[in-house]
């Protein structure tokens, strides 16, 4: 469960829940406690968002006419922007977590199996995707990417 606040009396609640066949977000409109509407969005595979529950908190704020179209907006564009600044510092924190195998490790393969280890444990489902010749690639190569990722994920 992910609360959202709007002001000290308004706030979005989302839950994360498992269907049948995939997935669904729901988001309910508190005010003062008390639920005021609620939506909900079904999901068979994830789609893109700025930040999580991004799509059905979006649907609920246009289905409300208790909240103005300017608060609206404002509440959107923070909430934007602290989900970017958390992102951005889980990033960091991934990137210098991976850049750690340079000292974990004496062997090139050492300090690239942890580098990648990491990248993928930091980034688990968010659209990582390994080359499918990654195995075959010599140390030197996978270094050379490797470090590439850490350093985009640092800056």
């Amino acid at each position: 469960m992910t609360k959202y606040k709007i002001d000290k009396n308004l706030e979005i609640v989302c839950e994360y829940k498992k269907t049948r066949n995939a997935f669904k977000h729901e988001a309910t409109l508190l005010k003062d406690g008390y639920e005021i509407e609620s939506t909900k969005k079904c999901y068979s595979n994830r789609t893109w968002e700025s930040f999580e529950f991004e799509s059905v908190i979006k649907k609920l704020l246009d289905k409300t006419k208790i909240i103005t179209e300017r608060r609206k907006t404002n509440f959107i564009e923070r909430i934007s922007g602290e989900s970017s600044k958390k992102t951005s510092d889980s990033l960091k924190a991934i990137g210098n977590i991976a850049k750690l195998g340079e000292i974990f490790s004496d062997t090139k393969k050492g300090k690239n199996d942890w580098k990648e280890k990491m990248i993928k444990i930091g980034l688990g489902n968010k659209g990582l995707i390994m080359p499918e010749d990654w195995n075959e690639l010599s140390e030197n190569e996978k270094e050379r990417r490797l470090n590439g990722v850490v350093k985009m994920l640092q800056n």
